[in-house]
């Protein structure tokens, strides 16, 4: 057994060997070793390989999912082993012939297609990067495709678009030729993805090979149809489909043809400004707090992936994103159209994912019933949007309508042929219906019949051996057997003449048999066998009929999630009275009274208030706002929420504002926030640098910026001449619609130099000695930042604040050589220690030699002992004392 273990596990040297022995996947050496500490389950040990014990632990096979999941989500691979012949066949070679395994699928983090180890809600991509050229200089192709659904896309890019594209996809696992992985340019890329990387061999990167390969696998001539694909992209494509083939041992999901991407189709967002905005994963972490939560509304996993895809990849083409907002902004006019589907699409299982399962042979009977109920209610769905009362479907519904397509006669024979209980898997049995087969009928009736003869044979032996605890039992090794108790043995009739015969003696049973049971056991078995045959063989109808109409079934389910969003986003406009954007191909940026969604949304939850909506004109005359304000006030939320409605609108959905009216944004840009790096060696003002950088060099006039603060990481002057700076290129190079709030007024001066920067200032009131932040947006510059006010908010010591008052005071009376030395000397905690140190005479430069005489109040004080006062003196040396000091 050892000897095949090591042999299997050859093949698989960079996995974890799941190893079939009974009931449970076993790992042994290194494998266990690793596996029981990621796993947290018992390391032990069984014989020696070499002179060394050899380390073992396992997992059941029925919860088997389960830990390799966890598996899976640490980044392992896990090869899948399984028996594949039974011991009967193994003992006709030999009585020591091992049983022969094979792994059965390797299973990897990009390759994942059961429920139990995916997210429904997100989709899992498996990417593969290709390059053309050689160098920096040639092109690389992008192929991405999620198994669990069959969805396949490629997309070519430069170097410099990676970042942005792997963080729109954030793919599960992404496959890379070694020779490209050791390509210097895209070392900070991939160090990014490092966790996600597998490294193969240049020569699966074979275009010519790949292009063979697709149209052998799609069965066509040419390519052609599907688009005019760059080598790279080919390239790509073929590794995607080698790897498959690889870890599914041979066996190809259902998958859509590869779709072709064109470069510039979506709005590129980095990664650095996906992170700063919090679009779909929070800066703490997890899904709360984001924009996809706090829009999110669907009803279905496939819907919340869809909806997921459109949030990551906003649209540039103004015909596509006005389709989109048609197909919500009818919805929102139909308030029964609307939620009658949505009450439908609660009902609908995620058949992307049973379908592909079915297709990889992986499908069980609950699969067959997610596409039978499914396709059920699309048949109602269509019915409702064909309703000659509705007004004209807009044109987007409309093929959404056709895409639900006709499908009551798969329907109606997986409505007669599933039984209500439905096992997990086929070979359980039991989940074809009464009826549906007459032979099968037949077989489980002679299977139960059987059954109810072995209850009356137990009642015969116990009457006519008089022991009434007699029971037949049944276990995989003596089949059904007659077990009494060791006290009631002697009473069992054992002679030549007996009916029973002994089979086995236990401390705690004894075992009989008899012919009569022995040969109604073979009735059982073989009318169980029967029915399991026949109940396998019409599963594999079922699924072939299935197979069959794969693609039909495709576009329904792609329908499905299509309603399942546009209903959502319909819902959450009519919730949150959000507007309609227009959004064409001009350069305008105009919000009236926009807010930010997911402030708006905490704010109503925790009923704290109302949200302070603000408007934005970035019109070609003010294309760059500078803003400056305190802090506190809402500089960074206004940045932000801009941006986010701009994502909305190009992603297809309405706004949170009055009125919104957007010119296509090809790029956003946002630097937003504080952050360090310091496992690549790079702190915060490195990292601000580094991304501010990034947008400077990529940034075009039909992009938005969105930059807060840029140049306080560093020494004052030093962050306001960079930021000087800044604010010139973006006006007189890159030309972008812009918002650029700062804390340094002095960059206010620059509006009379730069035609197109407006200054904007966030409101403040000052009221009886305290600050009341308004939190609107106002033209004009602020002329203080009031910090000192926002950190006597944040319960700094009073004795802090106070002080920091004076030297605030003390600096605004000029920029005077010496005020910050005096500043130095007059610091209050080393007053004292500074009167001691310069005796009279002893002074440094600048200061007096002798020390200034005494003050009245000090005289007066020197000659008291408060110990010799009485209450009433002290209170009048107290008034004397004041007298003293009003004189002085």
């Amino acid at each position: 057994m050892m000897a095949q273990y090591l042999e299997i596990k050859a093949g698989y040297p960079h996995a974890l060997l799941f190893y079939r022995m009974g009931d449970f996947y076993e790992l042994f050496h290194e494998d266990a070793v690793v596996a029981s500490a990621a796993l947290d389950i018992t390391l032990t040990k069984r014989g020696k390989h070499e002179g060394a014990d050899i380390a073992m632990c396992g997992v059941p096979v029925h919860s088997a999912d389960g830990y390799l999941s966890r598996l899976i989500r640490k980044g392992f691979k896990v090869a899948v082993c399984e028996q594949v012949e039974n011991p009967a066949e193994a003992k006709k070679r030999g009585g020591k012939s091992v049983v022969r395994r094979d792994v059965v699928r390797l299973v990897t983090p990009g390759t994942l297609t059961e429920d139990e180890l995916l997210d429904a809600r997100n989709h899992n991509f498996l990417a593969a990067l290709a390059e053309t050229g050689g160098s920096s200089a040639g092109r690389l192709g992008l192929a991405w495709l999620d198994m669990s659904t069959g969805d396949f896309h490629v997309q070519p890019l430069g170097y410099g678009d990676l970042g942005a594209v792997l963080a729109r996809l954030a793919p599960g696992e992404m496959l890379v030729s070694d020779r490209l992985a050791q390509r210097p340019e895209l070392f900070e890329v991939f160090a990014e993805w490092k966790d996600r990387l597998t490294t193969l061999p240049a020569s699966r990167f074979d275009s010519e090979n790949a292009k063979r390969r697709v149209e052998a696998i799609f069965e066509v001539k040419a390519l052609d149809a599907y688009g005019e694909f760059e080598r790279a992209e080919l390239a790509a494509v073929g590794a995607l489909l080698d790897y498959v083939e690889l870890t599914q041992k041979g066996r190809l999901p259902r998958l859509v043809p590869p779709r072709r991407q064109r470069q510039g189709s979506v709005m590129e967002v980095d990664a650095a400004t996906r992170r700063n905005l919090e679009l779909s994963q929070a800066l703490s972490g997890g899904r709360a707090g984001t924009l996809l939560a706090t829009i999110d509304r669907t009803v279905t996993g496939a819907g919340a992936r869809l909806l997921a895809s459109w949030l990551a990849s906003p649209l540039t083409d103004a015909a596509a994103i006005a389709a989109r907002l048609d197909v919500v902004d009818y919805l929102v006019g139909n308030d029964q159209l609307r939620e009658e589907l949505r009450r439908r699409l609660r009902l609908c299982p995620d058949i992307a994912r049973a379908l592909s399962r079915l297709s990889l042979g992986r499908g069980g009977p609950r699969d067959l019933a997610a596409v039978r109920d499914a396709l059920s209610e699309a048949g109602g769905m269509r019915a409702m949007l064909a309703d000659k009362k509705l007004a004209p479907l807009p044109e987007k519904l409309a093929s959404v309508l056709q895409d639900l397509g006709f499908h009551d006669q798969l329907v109606d024979r997986l409505q007669r042929a599933l039984s209500e209980e439905l096992p997990l898997l086929a070979r359980d049995g039991g989940f074809i219906a009464q009826g549906y087969d007459a032979k099968l009928d037949e077989y489980r009736g002679l299977r139960d019949e059987s059954r109810r003869l072995i209850a009356a044979l137990q009642s015969r032996y116990a009457e006519e051996t008089g022991i009434t605890n007699l029971k037949i039992r049944h276990n995989n090794v003596l089949g059904y057997y007659i077990e009494v108790t060791p006290t009631h043995a002697p009473k069992m009739p054992t002679g030549q003449e007996a009916p029973f015969i002994h089979r086995q003696t236990l401390a705690s049973a004894v075992r009989y048999s008899t012919v009569e049971l022995s040969e109604l056991q073979q009735e059982i078995a073989s009318a169980a066998d029967k029915a399991q045959a026949i109940e396998m063989r019409l599963f594999e109808d079922l699924v072939g009929e299935i197979d069959g109409r794969a693609e039909v079934v495709a576009l329904a389910a792609g329908a499905l999630a299509t309603l399942d969003v546009a209903a959502a986003l319909s819902e959450l406009a009519l919730q949150g009275r959000w507007c309609r954007p227009k959004v064409d191909n001009s350069s305008t940026f105009d919000i009236t009274a926009g807010r930010h969604p997911v402030v708006e949304a905490a704010l109503a939850k925790t009923q704290e208030g109302s949200f302070v909506a603000n408007n934005c004109n970035l019109a070609d005359e003010q294309r760059l706002w500078l803003i400056t304000g305190p802090n506190m006030a809402g500089k960074s939320t206004f940045l932000r929420q801009n941006a986010l409605i701009a994502i909305l609108a190009q992603m297809g959905s309405f706004v949170p504002a009055d009125a919104a009216h957007i010119g296509v944004i090809d790029r956003l840009f946002s630097r937003v926030g504080a952050a360090d790096d310091l496992a690549r060696g790079r702190s915060t003002f490195m990292v601000e640098m580094v991304e501010t950088a990034v947008i400077l060099n990529q940034a075009t006039p039909r992009s938005l910026v969105i930059l807060d603060e840029i140049g306080r990481g560093t020494a004052t002057f030093d962050g306001l001449s960079i930021a000087w700076a800044c604010v010139e290129h973006l006006h007189e190079v890159n030309r972008s619609r812009a918002l650029f709030a700062t804390h340094y007024h002095e960059l206010t001066t620059l509006s009379a130099k730069l035609t197109a920067l407006a200054c904007h200032a966030m409101r403040v009131k000052e009221w009886q000695g305290e600050v009341i932040f308004l939190h609107e947006v106002a033209a004009g510059a602020a002329d203080r930042s009031y910090g000192i006010h926002v950190a006597k908010l944040a319960g700094l010591p009073n004795a802090v604040v106070s002080r920091a008052e004076e030297v605030l005071a003390t600096l605004e009376q000029g920029e005077q050589a010496g005020v910050l030395t005096r500043l130095a000397d007059d610091l209050p905690l080393f007053a004292a220690a500074l009167a001691q140190e310069r005796a009279p005479g002893e002074g440094g430069a600048g200061m007096s030699e002798t020390a200034p005489a005494p003050s009245a109040v000090e005289e007066r004080l020197s000659e008291i002992n408060p110990d010799d006062l009485t209450p009433r003196q002290a209170l009048e040396l107290l008034y004397a004392l004041k007298t003293l000091s009003g004189r002085e």
